[in-house]
């Protein structure tokens, strides 16, 4: 069997980093980490970069699917559980807010975890998490002393604790694998199965709703048991994707920009980097430490007080809040919308049921049209949005696809927000709302909310990554937060759904604010993590340690 030229390099590679060992000098060792950078830096996309994607975009599939399934599935748990066959505001706020509040939680708190202990140490549990509360959703009941309606917040709090760790290791990692010249198009593929899961959800309720369609229009109007059975399968089926995902999770490799920087072993990072990027293996951590010796070196070490160091300086600290506000306000608007698509569906008409349709056939019709309205909305918005992202993400940047998308976000809000009545008069003008709410999807993934995550996740020094993108990323969702709860608090204001046009003109405000924050960003097109980061390379190594890492330690 012929042996790759690459493979030939990387076992010679793999000799030559064992015999550095313990007699490698300083001068050495600075030049095996820019060497082992620029491998990185400079492969060529393989399948070690698919598996990557696909595992990383498992997650955020499941994410997707697991938040907006409750678009739809509040509908039907107002049938079975809520006064008049509707849930309370409070209610329907309660199990929508739940989610964001935990990814918040989720994001900060792994976001730290993930540079503390490692990226694979981590990875897997925040996915065990979306499981076990999936499935504890499935099969939440309710007694005299317990409201069904509370247990689900509960658990949709659990699952957000879930989704809120994925997001930071799940964009970090492909960033800290990805070479320079395809990083944004690999983030931006992992991201982009957000819109897929959305998507799922959609689908999954559509063919749940046809295929209990002949029960529940048999079933009492009154009680509708059936609408039961069909909630409980629409958010337990959210758990296969994140099983069928957690293994390879857990059988992920380090990445060798974090063993190198933090552990800040630089000859175990050289030798995992030539096996992945040149051999297209790798080893689990102690398979083969005898291969190459266990030398720590001083480098710039993470701790509260360089911490404080690095963000105090203005070139490091204003990226980070226009990051933070950027993702703040795209969600202010995209999870406004998002989580609340049935309630605009039905505001316009549009998921309601025919004229004269009663009983357990409008119920029908109304859980049908909802599902297919989501899954146009998906189709012609969102998920063509994101592959135009991934086409020119690389090639314009990633601060002119923001910019764009958060202009174009502004005028449509505007247009929709003033022109609202009129667009909603008639059947024929409902149509062209429709159109204008797909552009807004198409415009959110076309824009920042595809590239917001990119930002955070190739900035700032590999020992602060990840905590940096956890606190981007919580920054977006107490947007999703405020959103919910304003949502729901003034929508009514005026009658049922009457406020809704003026929410779409606050969305506006957000659009415009968050196209100010981007011009605060730095380019990060064509140029590497390290280049980012900020920091002097130069003798980024200061010498030999024979101490373990110890992060966040106070000096």
């Amino acid at each position: 069997m012929p042996v790759r030229l690459s493979q030939v390099r990387g076992r010679n590679a793999l000799e030559e980093t064992r015999s550095l060992g313990d007699d490698a000098s300083l001068d050495t060792l600075n030049e095996k980490r820019r060497a082992t950078l620029a491998e990185v830096d400079n492969a060529t996309f393989s399948w070690f970069h698919v598996r990557i994607c696909l595992v990383a975009g498992a997650g955020f599939f499941t994410d997707a699917y697991d938040i907006f399934a409750i678009n739809i599935a509040s509908v039907m748990l107002g049938y079975v559980y809520g006064h008049n066959q509707k849930l309370s505001a409070n209610q329907d706020l309660g199990i929508k807010v739940a989610t964001p509040v935990g990814v918040v939680l989720g994001q900060l708190v792994f976001g730290w975890l993930a540079d503390v202990f490692g990226r694979k140490r981590i990875y897997g549990y925040e996915l065990m998490l979306m499981i076990v509360a999936s499935f504890g959703q499935a099969l939440a009941g309710e007694a005299h002393g317990v409201n069904i309606i509370g247990v689900l917040v509960v658990w949709r709090f659990i699952m957000g604790l879930g989704v809120g760790g994925d997001y930071p290791l799940s964009s970090v990692i492909p960033a800290e694998f990805s070479s320079t010249r395809i990083r944004g198009r690999v983030m931006i593929a992992v991201g982009a199965n957000q819109g897929w899961g959305q998507l799922a959800a959609a689908l999954v309720a559509f063919i749940i709703t046809a295929a209990y369609k002949d029960t529940l229009l048999a079933d009492d109007p009154r009680v509708l048991p059936h609408v039961d059975y069909m909630w409980r399968l629409l958010i337990g089926l959210g758990c296969v994707p994140g099983a069928v995902a957690l293994y390879f999770r857990l059988t992920i490799p380090e990445t060798p920009r974090f063993t190198m920087d933090v552990e800040r072993n630089v000859l175990r990072a050289a030798r995992d980097a030539e096996r992945i990027v040149a051999v297209g293996t790798y080893a689990h951590r102690g398979d083969s430490d005898s291969d190459v010796g266990d030398v720590r070196v001083r480098a710039p070490r993470a701790s509260r007080r360089d911490f404080a160091a690095y963000f105090s300086k203005r070139e490091n600290l204003v990226p980070l809040l226009g990051m933070c506000y950027a993702w703040f306000a795209i969600d202010v608007a995209f999870y406004g919308l998002g989580l609340n698509t049935s309630i605009i569906l039905q505001a316009i008409g549009f998921g309601s049921p025919s004229a004269g349709v009663t009983g357990t056939a409008a119920v029908y019709e109304t859980l049908r049209n909802v599902s297919v309205g989501n899954i146009v909305l998906a189709v012609a918005g969102l998920i063509p949005g994101v592959w135009t992202t991934f086409l020119v993400v690389d090639s314009w940047g990633r601060k002119p696809v923001q910019l764009l998308g958060f202009i174009m976000l502004t005028i449509l809000y505007l247009i929709m927000g003033f022109a609202y009545r009129p667009l909603t008069a008639t059947p024929a003008s409902r149509k062209a709302f429709v159109f204008l709410y797909c552009l807004t999807n198409f415009f959110s993934n076309f824009g920042p909310n595809a590239t917001v995550s990119v930002f955070p996740g190739e900035s700032f020094p590999t020992r602060y990554r990840s905590t940096a993108f956890g606190i981007a990323a919580a920054s977006g969702k107490i947007g999703a937060v405020v959103s919910q709860v304003g949502f729901g608090k003034l929508v009514n204001i005026g009658g049922e759904n009457a406020f809704v046009p003026h929410l779409l003109e606050i969305f506006a405000f957000f659009m415009l604010t968050g196209a100010l924050a981007t011009l605060v960003l730095k380019e990060g097109r064509n140029l590497t993590l390290e280049e980012l980061s900020n920091e002097r390379q130069e003798g980024f190594i200061e010498g030999r340690s024979t101490n373990s890492r110890q992060p966040f330690r106070v000096r």
